[in-house]
């Protein structure tokens, strides 16, 4: 007698990683998108987002365009870190991003900043992230929802950076 699993699709199971994911939008309604943005990600499929930051209004780095609204949040997940970064770059393709030069204005940006304690160097995705050491719109909002992954010394660095708090907003942005 056949075993009863012998020709169904059993999924491969995994541990649960915590993931940190930045977002960024400076066209169109970009507080909405953000928001839109985070309520989307937590229906990924084996993923959940736990914490979310305060909104934050910051001034382009190495652009020009209008202010950024940015955010960060702690996903949990069971998918790994390259299938996550596909979800979000979904996310970012549904809400019309275009990529028509470095550093351009977005309707959407989406980060995987950290991904547990895994170090990837792929040529689609490196994990840290690069630059957020040198980000305040990074920092400052992951230091909020996890300050023990932010060094004091890098926060300084940044502090000549525009980043300021949006008040009056809920502080779960999944709203």
């Amino acid at each position: 007698m056949a075993h009863p699993l012998a020709n169904k699709v059993v999924p491969i199971l995994r541990d649960s990683v915590t993931a940190y994911v930045a977002l960024g939008a400076n066209l169109g309604n970009a507080l909405e998108t953000v928001r839109q943005a985070i309520r989307d990600m937590d229906t990924f499929d084996s993923t959940r987002v736990g914490k979310c930051s305060s909104l934050y209004c910051t001034g382009p780095v190495d652009s020009a365009g209008p202010d950024y609204i940015n955010a960060v949040v702690e996903v949990t997940t069971t998918l790994t870190a390259p299938a996550l970064m596909l979800k979000l770059a979904s996310l970012e393709q549904g809400a019309g991003r275009q990529r028509p030069y470095q550093n351009a204005p977005r309707t959407l940006d989406l980060d995987l900043l950290l991904f547990g304690s895994a170090q990837i160097y792929s040529p689609r995705l490196v994990v840290p992230h690069p630059r957020m050491e040198t980000r305040a719109f990074v920092l400052v909002p992951l230091a909020e929802i996890a300050p023990g992954l932010v060094r004091s010394e890098a926060l300084l660095a940044v502090a000549d950076q525009s980043c300021r708090r949006l008040t009056g907003l809920t502080g779960d942005c999944r709203v």
